[in-house]
């Protein structure tokens, strides 16, 4: 048979690595100033942008959709097209791809520094965001597929099947989650509220690290390791039973995040349940990729790309060992709201994705560029560093998870809690955050000396834009065909809508199952009668905690556990966040939970508090404020934000969004009263007075201190 001549594109692969390249600088230089911010609080500036709850957002987002986005699409496009022996369906497509995920990272850039968030931790963006990822998303599958569809060869490798889970379970994820009602160009309320808001919100954030950080990824695993060692991937039906029990497992697995939450207990335990069998299917896919290089251990000694995905490879078994124990409730309990979660966490961002995207890069410049890498020796010296600053990043962590705990949890012989005050706990991780932050630079030098060498490597050679490629055409009727001696599985692989189907039926079961009884059950959310809407200043209060990423530091939701009872208070319920919009509920405590926060403190404390919180808590490491002192309040959206909640079905009396202000106004000025009986003469119209609304509300509803009468305001909280 006549061979087909035709070129690969390696330009649309090339720039996203580039991409990969200066978005994962920036990502982890900011995840390193915040580091550094935890050691160092006056790195916060007093200023709104440089703050940690303006930046972590950035930083997750940089890592997660710039760095390991466009890592994600460099591998795709060019492993696609040589799985496939085709070129990309699109020129056009694929520039409109990278252009368009590009301008979706500087939007994100901008925004979040900025306090324009959704408050959902790994969806802060808004909604004119949510929407163009969700195009550009479908830009890429059609591109995908169209290349698909024009393919000369008839299975589809065990590498494709990851990307088309990929790419219908991302795009399930990211609308469902994104439900939200705009307010203004870039503001907007979560469709969903408290509870049913915060299973929607983790069945997102653990499927994004599922079905974003892990599938592509192990599908980039299965082209580039087998590539590398120049051997056959391990198991083929190794890889069957990987795939479609990991994308079967991993979308029940949500509910983990939440446990001894007010979360319903069913959801809870299957959320545990799934957790635990994903070690079969995750160890399944580890194995096959290290028992890929059976054989090859000599060249992984001398090979540095080997080394770079052995690591990584490596970190993703510990990472999937880890997280499946951490689902136990009596684990569970130790670890969550504490540091254990981000060393477990940047062990699969740094080691799993990180290592391997590092081995990838330098796999692709020297066939981007027709020569060797500039330097084998620098490569080796950024896998020891890289390797070494995991190290010192995670371990001091996860010491501090549990020191966290112990402290958080000990009594004395006399029944009290041995360390009340918080800050304690904040002191004593310090050096374990210094240690961390060392741990960042080693693995940022790492990176550094990487970017040096594939420049050099690119400056050296001459791109080859367009690689000279040939294969033998697909015989006609290929496709649809079946042999009788043939599996089933080898069928569906030939049928690449079929398996986009079956992809999406195995995710849509777990997802329906927790979801429908938690949204249409009523007795599975009981409502509390004295729980009551947020009034007016209130509100606006609430909008700015989130605007500054409070969120990231603080929880709203007080375990029933007696450590946790004895130091906040009445443990939390499902009913008192059903006029959240978004939840709250937070997932570290760097500083106290706040459930119970209103009442505890006088109106000046919270003012002091927020313009220098040292003057309160001598050595806190908490930014300062001062801007919410000095910002007048846009009370203009007050009025769209009542309608918007009304919509949600927030129960505010009819009309009442045109009489809202007048109700803020009264209340503004009953806080600026009690400052004033304190000695702070405070301006009605400033943002900390709608703050200070806002902190002093919580938890106050259960305890039958608000009496609110909408149009007139009554209240007896202090």
């Amino acid at each position: 048979m006549e061979l087909e001549r035709f070129e690969y594109d390696n330009r649309t692969p090339r720039n996203f690595a580039v991409a990969s390249i200066i978005f994962g600088l920036i990502g982890m230089l900011v995840g390193l100033y915040i580091a550094l911010e935890l050691v160092f609080p006056n790195l916060n500036l007093g200023f709104p942008l440089t703050t940690f709850g303006r930046l972590r957002p950035l930083h997750t987002n940089a890592v997660i959709f710039a760095f390991v986005g466009n890592g994600i699409f460099a591998g795709v496009y060019y492993s696609l097209q040589r799985l496939l022996k085709a070129r990309m369906f699109s020129n056009a497509l694929s520039n409109i791809h990278f252009w368009g995920w590009q301008l979706i990272i500087l939007a994100a850039a901008l925004t979040l520094p900025l306090g324009y968030t959704t408050g959902k931790e790994y969806a802060e963006l808004e909604w004119p965001i949510d929407i163009a990822i969700a195009l550009i998303w479908v830009v890429f599958g059609i591109n995908m597929f169209g290349t698909i569809v024009k393919r000369r060869v008839q299975h589809l490798y065990v590498a494709i099947w990851f990307y088309i889970a990929t790419f219908v379970t991302v795009a399930v994820l990211h609308i469902v989650n994104s439900m939200e009602l705009p307010v203004s160009f870039l503001k907007s309320y979560s469709a969903y509220a408290g509870v049913q808001d915060a299973l929607v919100q983790w069945w997102y954030g653990h499927n994004a690290v599922a079905f974003f950080l892990t599938t592509p990824y192990l599908g980039l695993m299965y082209y580039f390791v087998p590539k590398a060692a120049g051997r056959p991937v391990y198991s083929y039906r190794l890889s069957i039973i990987h795939f479609w029990a990991l994308i079967f497992l991993y979308i029940w697995a949500g509910p983990h995040h939440l446990l001894y939450t007010a979360l319903p207990d069913w959801a809870q335990s299957l959320g545990v349940v799934f957790s635990f069998m994903l070690i079969a299917p995750s160890w399944g896919g580890m194995i096959n990729g290290l028992l890929t290089l059976r054989g090859a251990w000599d060249k992984v000694r001398e090979d540095v790309v080997l080394k770079f995905m052995v690591v990584a490879i490596t970190a993703y078994g510990m990472s999937t060992f880890e997280g499946p124990m951490l689902s136990l409730k009596n684990v569970n309990a130790i670890a969550h709201f504490t540091d254990w979660i981000i060393a477990h966490v940047h062990v699969g961002a740094l080691g799993w994705n990180g290592m391997l995207t590092f081995g990838m890069l330098y796999w692709l410049f020297p066939r981007f560029y027709g020569r060797e890498l500039f330097s084998k020796k620098l490569a080796n010296f950024h896998f020891w560093i890289g390797t070494l600053g995991i190290m010192f990043y995670a371990i001091p962590l996860y010491w501090a998870g549990l020191t966290q705990f112990e402290m958080w949890s000990e009594f004395t012989a006399d029944g009290f809690l041995r360390y009340p005050n918080f800050l304690e706990t904040v002191t004593q991780l310090i050096p374990m955050y210094a240690l961390r932050s060392l741990g960042g630079t080693l693995y940022l030098v790492g990176f550094l000396v990487m970017i040096y060498n594939l420049w050099k490597t690119a400056f050296a050679g001459k791109f080859i834009a367009n690689e000279a490629a040939e294969a033998a055409p697909l015989p006609k009727g290929a496709t649809p065909g079946h042999q009788a001696s043939e599996g089933w599985h080898r069928v569906i692989e030939r049928k690449p809508f079929q398996m986009l189907l079956f992809s999406l039926i195995m995710i849509l079961i777990g997802g329906l199952v927790e979801m429908i009884p938690t949204f249409l059950i009523k007795s599975n959310i009981p409502t509390i009668a004295s729980v009551q809407p947020y009034t007016p200043l209130e509100l606006q209060g609430r909008d700015i905690y989130i605007r500054e990423g409070c969120y990231t530091c603080h929880s709203q939701m007080i375990r029933p556990f007696r450590f946790e009872t004895e130091r906040y208070g009445e443990y939390s319920k499902a009913g008192e966040y059903v006029y959240d919009h978004p939840f709250q509920w937070g997932s570290k405590r760097t500083g106290p939970d706040l459930q119970r926060e209103g009442g505890k403190y006088p109106d000046s404390w919270h003012y002091n508090h927020m313009d220098d919180p040292r003057t309160m808590s001598p050595g806190s490491i908490m930014p300062m404020y001062p801007w919410l002192l000095d910002d007048d309040l846009d009370t203009t959206s007050t009025a769209p934000k009542i309608r918007a909640m009304m919509t949600l079905g927030v129960p505010y009396p009819e009309g009442y969004d045109k009489i809202a202000n007048q109700d803020l106004v009264r209340q503004q000025n009953k806080i600026v009263n009690n400052l004033k009986e304190s000695g702070i003469e405070a301006l009605p119209n400033k943002e900390i007075i709608a703050m200070i609304s806002y902190l002093q509300r919580l938890g106050t509803d259960i305890k039958g201190e608000n009496k609110i009468v909408f149009g007139q305001i009554a209240t007896t909280k202090p």
